[in-house]
């Protein structure tokens, strides 16, 4: 069952709406130093709380299909159609699932060190990934008040490593216009990962910003840039209104 997720708004509410989604164990303030760019540019921004984080209601239940479903259900209660979404590890993972299942209401993915999940069956352990990596980011994550459940992160966590065939063959699917952020070789997320997962997105694009996984904390600058020139280039998004993305 769907949640009604807490969220914050800013910018002019008839901007071209923008959707932040965060990664396991943060919250809708991880945005905060980036929000601004995106209202000057004159995009309405929604950054929201997963289920387990911030705000947000926590069930015990932290199913990827649930997480997902909490974002459409955001997506219909804030009537937002041909909404940007901008999301961060598993924040990446719910916006690429949510669009494939409602892309009338998404216009476009911008995916920060998404957390794609492993190709192969047979496995459950964290192949491809270097555990000490995963712990840094934690680590990262761990620097300020915990304000999520715990059980959500370590349930995404099991999700997120094991190995999901379905998800990868729907990535040819995806008719948005798809922008891919890899944190480079630091990251917990391999970066061979992310290109596999472009190249089998139609016409995603693929930027590595070598910094780890917290790309948009580690290098605010350079994300925003990415981001901006991204969304200023796909002049086929549009508003909810119909009108186009403000250059």
């Amino acid at each position: 069952m769907a949640l009604d997720l807490g969220y914050r708004q800013a910018g002019d509410p008839a901007g071209a709406p923008v959707l932040l989604l965060h990664g396991s164990g943060s919250n809708a303030s991880t945005w905060d130093r980036f929000t601004p760019r995106l209202t000057e540019a004159g995009f309405r921004t929604i950054a929201a709380d997963l289920r387990g984080h911030g705000t947000s209601p926590r069930p015990g239940d932290y199913a990827l299909t649930s997480i997902r479903d909490d974002v459409l259900a955001l997506l219909e209660t804030l009537d937002l159609r041909n909404a940007i979404v901008i999301g961060h590890s598993v924040g990446g993972h719910a916006a690429l699932a949510a669009a494939l299942v409602a892309p009338d209401r998404i216009a476009g993915l911008v995916l920060e060190d998404l957390a794609a999940p492993p190709q192969q069956p047979g496995s459950v352990s964290l192949r491809g990934i270097n555990p000490l990596q995963v712990l840094a980011a934690i680590a990262g994550i761990a620097t300020v008040r915990r304000d999520y459940d715990l059980r959500a992160v370590g349930s995404i966590l099991r999700q997120l490593t094991r190995p999901d065939p379905l998800w990868w063959e729907q990535l040819s699917e995806v008719r948005q216009p798809t922008l891919i952020l890899s944190g480079g070789p630091t990251s917990c997320i391999p970066p061979k990962r992310l290109a596999e997962a472009t190249a089998a997105i139609p016409g995603a694009r693929l930027t590595t910003i070598p910094v780890g996984h917290r790309v948009h904390s580690l290098a605010p600058d350079r994300f925003a840039t990415e981001v901006l020139t991204f969304l200023a280039q796909a002049d086929d998004l549009v508003t909810s209104q119909g009108s186009a993305v403000p250059q």
